[in-house]
């Protein structure tokens, strides 16, 4: 285990961000921008610190307004619609590989949001999507694809019971993702949230509802372990 960091002496003060131009030192990525509630314009000098200092971007929850201003000063940067993430370039990691499994297409923007995020990290990402409880058919016939997997992230709504079948069939490192998709009583995402805490799966470890990005941060540090 590394020594504890010293204090980080080492920002850009942008006047209403300061950026964290050591985050990379203390925590092994750059920092990362929530683009939501920030004006395009900040996301976008924000960007450009971080690129100039770390050479990749991910600015995540970005909108096609946050997008053409970074597009601006940043012209090779990506905007993954579905993600809602602007990328520019990516990490060096290991020839590992992280599966992102969504239950259902309306799951897929927060499963994408985790698997871009691998992606720009670094990591082989296996897409793995529709394949939701309400035909476990669809599970059963991707067993070879999902035992490839050195990480699983498995994003589900409704009643969020996926995770828990999936750890009955595998032994990788798993953590769960409730999406806010569902019907009134699923509360917005608390009833799968809620379902996934009281897993009978052994191994399932759990995420904030909608949060594809924490899932991908902590599916990448297992990664990191394990290369």
């Amino acid at each position: 285990m590394p020594p504890p960091s010293k204090p980080n002496q080492k920002s850009k003060d942008l006047g209403f961000a300061k950026v964290d131009l050591d985050r990379a030192r203390r925590c092994g990525r750059p920092e990362v921008i929530f683009s939501e509630g920030k004006l395009p314009e900040q996301v976008a000098e924000i960007a450009r610190e971080i690129v100039r200092h770390d050479g990749f971007l991910l600015a995540t929850r970005a909108t096609p307004e946050h997008s053409a201003a970074v597009r601006a000063v940043l012209p090779k940067a990506a905007y993954h619609s579905r993600a809602r993430c602007i990328t520019l370039g990516r990490a060096k990691a290991g020839r590992l590989t992280a599966g992102v499994l969504m239950a259902g297409t309306a799951d897929e923007p927060v499963g994408e949001e985790a698997a871009v995020t691998l992606e720009t990290f670094g990591w082989k990402v296996k897409r793995i999507p529709d394949v939701g409880v309400a035909g476990l058919h669809r599970l059963l016939g991707q067993a070879t694809a999902i035992a490839s997997c050195h990480v699983l992230i498995v994003v589900a709504g409704m009643e969020g019971a996926l995770p828990s079948v999936v750890a009955g069939l595998t032994h990788q490192p798993l953590i769960a993702v409730p999406t806010s998709v569902g019907y009134g009583a699923s509360f917005q995402g608390l009833a799968a949230l809620l379902g996934m805490l009281t897993s009978c799966g052994s191994r399932v470890s759990v995420v904030n509802i909608d949060n594809g990005f924490g899932a991908a941060c902590a599916a990448d540090a297992i990664l990191r372990l394990a290369a």
